[in-house]
């Protein structure tokens, strides 16, 4: 007895709608397989194509994880490639790199056979009308500036590549204290922002040795060059879940070429002119004129040197702290040359004005001297010639007079006799300010010498600290 054939409804009900299609697109690709070298043998794929993106995105929804066990896990597979380093902020403690990031991840709902679409095997997507996982960046503290690629590319296996270049700007701990020969670490996490490991998980695209090594699209021709991305996987546990996420470790180090020449050389050699100044006089006036000339080629450069030295509230670069110490060696010792000049002559004005008063005094008085000694004879030659007239008023003047003229004389050699006593006073006291002088001088001397070796000593410490980080540099 024969059966009849279902209806055309009745085969709707039975498979549904979505399996009738496939149906019939394999009819028609077959008939098209099989007449194609007959009939139209320069037939366009574009009219497959767009069938074919129909055929995908008929049903889809972009909304719910592209799974058909919601206990599996999507596994999204990363890849980075480090571009350029574009800016390192050590103020706001911020880089700025440019990479090349990619996605892969497997569709479950986007899958085809090839042999019934003329072979295509790849074809590129709207990323906005598929399911996309949430991965962000961590670290990122500014907008995200990579240009808009709204397409990616799905196989027939259903593999999403999602490839696109980012321009990063990231917050990352920078550590100056080097400088010049620095080196800074700075990671980049991913992560899923909302779905924990059990619905998205992640893993390497590639090995992590050939991610470390790989500097194939760097560019060599900036400050800083990069050493390795190391990265290393993990499982963050929160209160609201576990989170898988990924770290890659930007190493970078930066070329000290140029600081070298510009601030390492030229801070040495003043540092050498202020240690040459100590084979001059510490009472020599030309001393402190050198040493303030010294003083503002500091200044000078120490202005010019804060252009270019890292700015952070973190840590202060060596050099500044080195050249700091420096300058407070400089002033220091500037200032102890000027109290050296100060005390050798304090007072010692006063002293020899009033030394140089009294001895024109005293020679005034000494002066008056043979102007009395001429009158004495004069008043004898006087009382001779009364004498021979008056015989009683000879007696009277030879009594008088004599007397008078020895008081006078005897007042006379008083006063200059004081004199000579304050005049030896005061020359006892220079003396004694000559020995005080000798002690200042001793005592700078020893004040100077010990600022000359703390003086070598700091250098020589720069100088070995200097080769060393150049050595940890080079070693790197």
């Amino acid at each position: 007895m024969l059966k009849t054939l279902p209806h055309k409804s009745d085969l709707k009900q039975l498979f549904g709608p979505q399996l009738l299609m496939e149906l019939a697109c394999c009819k028609s690709a077959t008939g098209t397989a099989s007449g194609s070298s007959t009939r139209d043998p320069q037939r366009p794929r574009n009219a497959t194509l767009h069938r074919l993106t129909r055929h995908l995105l008929l049903n889809y929804n972009k909304g719910v994880r592209p799974v058909r066990n919601w206990s599996k896990a999507t596994t999204v597979y990363l890849d980075l490639f480090v571009h350029a380093v574009l800016d390192v902020d050590t103020q706001n403690q911020k880089l700025t790199t440019s990479i090349w990031f990619r996605q892969t991840w497997k569709d479950e709902y986007l899958t085809w056979n090839s042999s019934l679409y003329d072979g295509i095997r790849e074809i590129s997507l709207p990323l906005s009308t598929i399911w996309s996982p949430d991965i962000i960046i961590n670290e990122l503290v500014d907008v995200n500036r990579s240009p808009d690629l709204p397409y990616v590319y799905l196989n027939a296996a259903g593999l999403i590549k999602n490839h696109k270049p980012v321009q990063v700007v990231s917050a990352c701990h920078l550590e100056t204290y080097a400088f010049p020969f620095d080196a800074q670490n700075c990671s980049l996490t991913f992560s899923s922002i909302l779905h924990t490991v059990e619905d998205v998980d992640l893993a390497f695209w590639r090995s992590r040795e050939d991610i470390q090594n790989d500097q194939t699209l760097f560019l060599e021709d900036g400050e800083w060059e990069l050493l390795s991305v190391p990265s290393h996987p993990w499982v963050l546990h929160t209160e609201t879940g576990r989170f898988a996420q990924i770290q890659f470790n930007v190493v970078i180090r930066r070329r000290p070429l140029l600081y070298v020449v510009s601030l390492l050389i030229p801070s040495l050699f003043l540092m050498l002119i202020d240690l040459a100044s100590f084979f001059l006089p510490p009472n020599c006036g030309t001393r402190i004129t050198f040493k303030t000339s010294v003083l503002v080629g500091y200044t000078v450069f120490k202005v010019n040197m804060s252009d270019q030295l890292p700015v952070t509230a973190a840590s202060t670069p060596l050099i500044g702290v080195f050249f700091t110490v420096c300058m407070a060696l400089l002033v220091l010792s500037l200032s102890k040359s000027i109290l050296l000049v100060k005390f050798l002559h304090l007072g010692e004005d006063p002293v020899r004005e009033k030394l140089f008063s009294r001895c024109r005094v005293g020679s005034a008085v000494d002066g008056g001297i043979p102007g009395e000694s001429a009158q004495a004879p004069r008043l004898q030659a006087t009382g001779d010639s009364a004498g021979c007239s008056w015989p009683g008023e000879k007696a009277e003047g030879t009594g008088e007079e004599p007397r008078k003229a020895m008081m006078s004389q005897k007042a006379t050699m008083e006063k200059i006799l004081a004199e000579l006593l304050w005049i030896g006073s005061q020359l006892r006291a220079l003396e004694g300010a000559s020995q005080l002088e000798v002690q200042w001088l001793r005592l700078c001397y020893r004040l100077d010498r010990l600022l000359f070796w703390v003086y070598v000593l700091t250098l020589g410490v720069y100088a070995v600290t200097l080769c060393s980080l150049w050595v940890v540099w080079s070693s790197q």
